[in-house]
C-alpha cells in the first residue's frame, strides 16, 4: 500500500496532520513463518510523483501500458529487521469507473480501480507468488477516527467477476451498508439486497469481526494474515449467492485506534525517516 498522508502513523497524528505529504509511506507485508512488514513514515522531499508514477525513498509504483508494477526497497519493522526488496506486478482484468463516497458530504471515498488482476510477485526469498488479486485506494480529507468507530470490509472472487462489502459505523450513529457485483469487463453493479452480516470469532486482540454471507451461511478464517490491537486482516472463506468463495477482509476499530495509548506502540512499528540520500544506498 502506498500512502501519501500515511493515516496509521503515530508521526502524523503528532504532526497535527496539516501535511500529509510529509507522511509518506510503502507498506508491505508478507505472511506465514518468517513474514515481513515495513512502514517507514518518510518525510516531503522523498516523495515524487508525476501522472503514472509515485516514488516514496527507494521505492515506487509506476503505471506501464496496462500494467502496475511496484518497485519495493525497504527494510522491515522490528522484530525481524532485515531488506525487503523486490516487485510486483498487478495487471487489471479492467479498470473501473465505479466510486463510493463512505461519508455524506463525500470526505472519504473508495475506490476500487481494479477489483479483478493478476498479480505476480517477486520478493526474492520473502515471496515468490502469482494469482488474482485486486487494486484499489482510500482519499479523505479528515482523520479516520474523526467520522467513522468501525468498519470492516470484504473482497471475494466469486465464478463471474467478484463481489465487495463495505459496511461501517459512523460516528454520528448512521451506519454505511454498501456492497458491489463486478465484472471482469469493468461493468458493476450495486447490490440492492445485501447478504445478511455474519459474526466471525474476535482477532486475536479481540477485535470484532464480521462479514457478508448466504443466510444460514457460516464464515470462517482461512487464514490469519495481520493481526494489531486495532486492526486484523484475514482470508476468509464465506458464501455468496451459493458460491462459496475465500477473499480479503479487514476489520478496523477506530475507537481503539485513536486511543493515545497506542501511538508508542505503533511508533516502534512505524519508525520515522524524514530524508533519504539518493546518492547513497537505499536504507530505511
Amino acid at each position: 500500500m502506498g500512502f501519501i498522508g500515511s493515516v496509521f502513523s503515530p508521526w502524523y497524528r503528532w504532526s497535527g496532520r496539516r501535511n500529509p505529504a510529509n507522511h509518506v509511506c510503502l507498506n508491505v507485508a508478507t505472511y506465514g513463518p518468517g513474514g515481513r512488514f515495513t512502514m517507514t513514515d518518510r518525510g516531503e522531499t522523498t516523495l515524487h510523483q508525476s501522472r503514472s508514477e509515485l516514488s516514496i525513498g527507494p521505492s515506487a509504483m509506476r503505471w506501464e501500458g496496462d500494467r502496475l508494477i511496484v518497485e519495493v526497497n525497504e527494510v522491515s519493522s522490528p522484530p525481524l529487521i532485515s531488506r525487503v526488496r523486490g516487485h510486483i506486478t498487478v495487471t487489471p482484468s479492467a479498470v473501473t469507473d465505479r466510486e463510493l463516497c463512505l461519508t455524506p458530504d463525500g470526505a472519504h471515498i473508495w475506490r476500487p480501480f481494479a477489483p479483478t488482476a493478476h498479480v505476480e510477485v517477486d520478493l526474492g526469498k520473502r515471496a515468490q507468488w502469482q494469482g488474482e488479486g485486486y487494486f484499489d485506494a482510500n482519499f479523505g480529507t479528515r482523520a479516520l477516527e474523526a467520522d467513522f468507530s468501525y468498519w470492516t470490509w470484504g473482497r471475494y472472487p466469486l465464478a463471474d467477476g467478484t463481489a465487495c462489502f463495505y459496511d461501517a459505523v459512523r460516528r454520528d450513529g448512521t451506519h454505511l451498508a454498501s456492497g458491489f457485483r463486478f465484472h471482469a469487463d469493468g461493468r458493476s453493479e450495486r447490490l440492492e439486497t445485501l447478504p445478511p452480516l455474519q459474526r466471525l470469532p474476535r482477532s486475536l486482540w479481540a477485535v470484532m469481526r464480521e462479514t457478508r454471507g448466504d443466510a444460514g451461511s457460516r464464515p470462517k478464517t482461512a487464514l490469519s494474515m495481520l493481526d494489531a490491537p486495532f486492526y486484523c486482516r484475514s482470508a476468509v472463506t464465506t458464501r455468496i449467492d451459493g458460491y462459496e468463495t475465500t477473499g480479503v477482509h479487514e476489520a478496523l476499530d477506530l475507537d481503539r485506534f485513536r486511543g493515545p495509548w497506542l501511538m508508542p506502540m505503533l511508533a516502534v512499528r512505524v519508525p520515522r525517516r524524514a530524508r533519504w540520500n539518493q546518492s547513497r544506498p537505499a536504507r530505511s
